[in-house]
């Protein structure tokens, strides 16, 4: 086993750095997605907080960057340690498969054999040395021929997270506890949620993937061959800039556009090829306003979580959260769980009840023409 500070040996972190976070508009847009925003009061971005936990885990030359054009500068800027050939850039969204997939692809031509670990740029953990324990579990389940995912031991009957369930224990060199995954199961409702509570076989899904990239290559190409096809081809060209280009307007358009899960990690595990560890450190998506306001409040109720380098806000009898970027008062008197995104050009008024169905909104601004708020 490597020294607790020392990087896995053979391993590269991939973080794919996409989407809008549309539940958390008008504060996320599309030229300021959620990970390039501070939302835990730590200083520094989501970005910048995912590379400072995955560099000593793989070495800061071994990690991999897959975000939009639009995005370069910005990336750049929070991450000036970034390798200049570890930045990879999509034209255009094509879903996690795509962007996964095209790491995976460049990575296994450059280095036969590594074994990657996909983790999200926007995601808030804490309790590093239980990260890295986790991870290093994962890889030696992927060196052993498993995709494995890390599972987070659900603290709440979460109704907005995918679960994983869990099947017996796998016998794996180097690791502690690694189990198959029985099936992934979709968002369920409250009582389900309750009763993978209890039963203590079901885990959240946090979108964390860690495998050989050939291994990785080789499910997708059993399950989705022409997105294999065009991912491999893209990888073929990527590294010489003067076919880089023409290659991936050729091809990245045509890709098909599908999650990780449903091209990979679902099929796998019917086959028995996916493998699960379970995460014991703190680890929330900040999928909504509501997530955010009990993430700065530390989960108590009752109290008022303000964000904003500059608000001016003043409450009594409140509860909730408030999001400043303009320069106004906001003033707030006997409401409980409410939701206050206040920026010059847009104004978001809700509760915390119903904070999943911003996305709602930004759909119809969408429909409707008003492309210039988002």
């Amino acid at each position: 086993m490597p020294a607790p500070n020392m990087p896995l040996d053979g391993f590269y972190s991939v973080i794919p750095a996409g989407g809008v976070g549309s539940r958390l508009w008008p504060l996320s847009r599309a030229d300021a997605p959620k990970f390039l925003h501070d939302l835990t009061g730590s200083g520094q971005t989501l970005l910048k907080d995912t590379w400072d936990r995955l560099a000593p885990i793989s070495g800061e030359q071994r990690v991999m960057v897959v975000t939009g054009r639009a995005h370069r500068a910005a990336v750049e800027a929070q991450l000036p340690a970034l390798a200049d050939t570890n930045i990879v850039l999509e034209s255009e969204p094509r879903d996690s498969t795509a962007a996964i997939g095209l790491a995976a692809a460049i990575l296994e031509r450059r280095e036969p054999g590594v074994v990657i670990g996909s983790f999200a740029a926007d995601h808030v953990i804490s309790g590093d040395a239980l990260f890295r324990s986790a991870v290093a579990d994962a890889v030696a389940a992927a060196h052993a021929g498993y995709i494995a995912t890390i599972g987070i031991t659900p603290t709440e009957p979460a109704v907005g997270f995918g679960y994983i369930e869990c099947g017996g224990t796998l016998e794996v060199e180097g690791a502690e506890r690694v189990e198959a995954v029985s099936n992934f199961v979709e968002k369920p409702d409250l009582d389900t949620a309750r009763r993978y509570l209890e039963g203590g076989d079901h885990l959240w899904n946090a979108g964390m993937f860690i495998a050989k990239a050939s291994t990785l290559l080789e499910e997708l190409a059993r399950t989705k061959p022409e997105l294999h096809a065009g991912l491999v081809e893209l990888a073929e060209a990527w590294d010489d800039p003067v076919t880089r280009g023409p290659a991936v307007d050729r091809i990245w358009p045509t890709l098909e556009k599908i999650a990780i899960d449903y091209s990979v990690a679902e099929p796998a595990a019917a086959a028995g090829r996916l493998a699960v560890i379970r995460g014991h450190f703190q680890w929330d998506d900040v999928g909504d306003f509501a997530s955010l306001a009990k993430l700065n409040t530390a989960g108590r109720s009752g109290e008022l979580a303000i964000l904003g380098d500059n608000a001016r806000v003043l409450a009594d009898a409140s509860s909730g959260i408030v999001v400043s970027r303009a320069n106004r008062v906001i003033s707030l008197i006997g409401v409980h769980d409410i939701v206050v995104v206040d920026t010059p050009d847009a104004l978001l008024v809700t509760t915390s009840e119903h904070a999943q169905r911003v996305k709602a909104v930004v759909d119809a601004l969408r429909l409707g023409g008003s492309s210039d708020v988002l």
